[in-house]
């Protein structure tokens, strides 16, 4: 089995050239451990002859025209003696590329709807920076312009960034691949009325003249490049830690993650200190497309998880957790997108379960197995593997089953090699590749030198490379769980609701009851709905879970809910099931295309792309 991963893994680097990856700011041991990085097939870029080591941005933010326009100076490090710089750009104007005080004649090749174009600069052997004088466009994939109306005030304009995957290009001009780390400081112009955040050093409060300075002196990939500007407050937990929303919404915001302290201190003892200063939370609009984009010293959060009862923070202990997968240690291509990921959701659990027990951990993970067992039914051959082929593909298309196969994995590691031995080799994982890209094969030549015992017990082959969950996939266990699929047994087969004994379940044993229902009758579903009222549910979770099996029971009575539901929040993982559901029948589909057409416009565009192609 050795010697056929061996070939596996040579296949799939002759896919691609190979180019050097050092990383910035890495000392020379660690700098050799990433050389055989491969190259990333969602760049135009030429960081393996000229590297980008730090931008300095000076931005105007315009809502009027939905644009940033300003600089972006971008310096260089030429070992190659390349004579051109080439970077990534998706809709971009390019006015002006200057050298020193003299401009330079840029070429813009064609644009691909999902790559942008490349921006070719000529460059000399000591050239050192780069300036591009540019403008955004209105339609720009990565920046999000809120009207008042689709804010929690209503008062002001909202805007907000999501560069991952591969959008930082329509917004800066850069080598948008998450093999490339660069520092980054910014001047950002903004409205008297507004604060300006971004994923660097933050204010706390707003100035008079509207312009904020920013300094992020870790080296980040592009796709953590993040900007937000809105009428916002701040509040602290702590010295480290605070949440910035609205000021309608900045009170539950503080209580609701209250605990974020307490996640710091638990995720270092397990894996290290955290190495970013401050962590900070900003709540945004309900349009945001995820839970949670963890961009360093600032996650942007979904307000879906404002449940006023806390239990949704597990999502917290996720976008922390990439602090150190994801954000310390980086995926170099999309395709190895399981080494951010699956890691982080593995180190979500662990948080969770050093906060609030282990039966409350056990209790997400049965819920991410359920999750990734429906997934994997959908998905295509090849979809359903850790490391997956994304060249040639948007890697927004990437299967979130790697989140869940990828903690599995990882979980299996921990029970073969026992948790303390594991937590000590991913603490030295952490510390050694910190600030560095990582791929899958440096990755597993790792695991064999440290554990290499480990290795012998366990078909890493089928994990990285099959599909499915292999035999030896770990098996959660929840007491908690088992009490409530008796429940929905006994109901399904006939008992009443009243007799039910819900009254103390958490969030995650309602979501676990209705999953656990077989297709019911609308009358049945009626029963449930007058007992627990889970169409007016305020847990985002428990809510999306009983509107998708009211689709499936044809329930109309929920069908008010689901149309609140869509027009309210534009998270994508509520909102692809759903409407993957409606379109699979004529009366839904006709439903769903009315709802869309008064909810398009409020989606980010990364959920309208995907719900458009739903919808085709």
């Amino acid at each position: 089995m050795k010697r056929l991963f061996c070939i596996l893994l040579l296949a799939a680097s002759a896919c691609r050239n190979e180019q050097p990856s050092t990383a910035t700011q890495a000392p020379p041991q660690q700098q050799a451990a990433t050389s055989a990085a491969q190259r990333d097939p969602h760049s135009y870029s030429n960081p393996d002859q000229v590297r980008v080591e730090h931008i300095a941005l000076d931005l105007g933010v315009d809502f009027a025209k939905k644009q940033l326009s300003g600089t972006a100076t971008l310096r260089i490090r030429n070992e190659a003696n390349a004579n051109t710089l080439v970077l990534d750009t998706n809709g971009l104007t390019i006015r002006r590329v200057t050298i020193g005080n003299a401009p330079v004649q840029h070429r813009l090749g064609a644009a691909d709807p999902i790559f942008g174009s490349r921006l070719e600069i000529p460059i000399r052997p000591d050239t050192q920076s780069v300036t591009i004088d540019y403008a955004t466009s209105p339609e720009a994939r990565a920046l999000q312009w809120l009207e008042p109306s689709m804010t929690a005030g209503k008062k002001h304009p909202f805007l907000l960034s999501q560069s991952q995957a591969i959008l930082a290009r329509t917004w800066v001009p850069c080598q948008d691949t998450p093999g490339v780390r660069f520092t980054y400081d910014a001047t950002i112009r903004v409205p008297r009325t507004l604060l300006a955040v971004m994923s660097a050093e933050n204010p706390q409060a707003r100035n008079e003249e509207g312009v904020y300075q920013f300094r992020m002196p870790q080296p980040v990939p592009s796709y953590l490049l993040a900007l937000a500007v809105g009428d916002l407050e701040f509040r602290p937990f702590d010295t480290r830690t605070g949440v910035y929303a609205e000021p309608e919404v900045i009170e539950r915001a503080a209580f609701e993650f209250a605990d974020t302290p307490k996640m710091m201190q638990a995720a270092e003892r397990l894996y290290g200190p955290y190495r970013w200063g401050r962590y900070d939370l900003l709540v945004l609009p309900p349009s945001f497309p995820y839970g949670g984009m963890e961009n360093p010293r600032l996650t942007f959060l979904t307000p879906t998880v404002l449940a006023g009862d806390r239990s949704l923070v597990a999502l917290i202990a996720h976008e922390l957790a990439h602090s150190w997968s994801g954000n310390l240690v980086t995926n170099a291509t999309w395709s190895d997108f399981w080494l951010n990921e699956g890691f982080t959701t593995y180190f979500e659990h662990r948080i969770t379960e050093a906060l609030y027990g282990r039966e409350y951990s056990e209790m997400l993970w049965l819920l991410d197995v359920r999750e990734a067992q429906d997934e994997i039914e959908a998905l295509p051959p090849g979809d359903e593997h850790l490391y997956v082929n994304l060249a040639g593909r948007d890697p927004d298309e990437a299967p979130s089953i790697v989140y869940e196969k990828g903690a599995l994995f990882l979980r299996l590691l921990e029970e073969t090699a026992g948790r303390e031995r594991w937590d000590q080799f991913l603490r030295a994982y952490f510390e050694k590749f910190a600030f560095q890209p990582m791929t899958t094969p440096i990755f597993v030549n790792h695991l064999k030198t440290a554990l290499p015992d480990v290795v012998q017990k366990v078909n890493i082959d089928q994990w990285i490379h099959g599909p499915g969950l292999p035999p030896n996939a770990p098996k959660p266990q929840s007491e908690a769980f088992a009490r409530v699929e008796q429940q929905a047994k006994t109901f399904a087969a006939g008992g009443s609701a009243a007799a039910i004994e819900g009254e103390r379940w958490s969030s995650h044993e309602r979501v676990h009851f209705i999953q656990s229902l077989p297709a019911l009758p609308p009358a049945r579903m009626a029963e449930l709905d007058a007992r627990f009222r889970f169409s007016e549910s305020g847990n985002s979770e428990v809510l999306s879970a009983w509107l998708e099996k009211s689709i499936d029971a044809r329930y109309k009575e929920a069908y008010p809910a689901i149309e609140r539901f869509l027009t309210s929040q534009g998270r994508r993982k509520f909102l692809r099931p759903i409407y993957e559901k409606l379109v699979k029948n004529p009366e839904d589909l006709a439903f769903a295309r009315r709802v869309y057409a008064r909810a398009r416009n409020t989606y980010h565009p990364v959920s309208q792309a995907t719900i458009d192609s739903i919808l085709k």
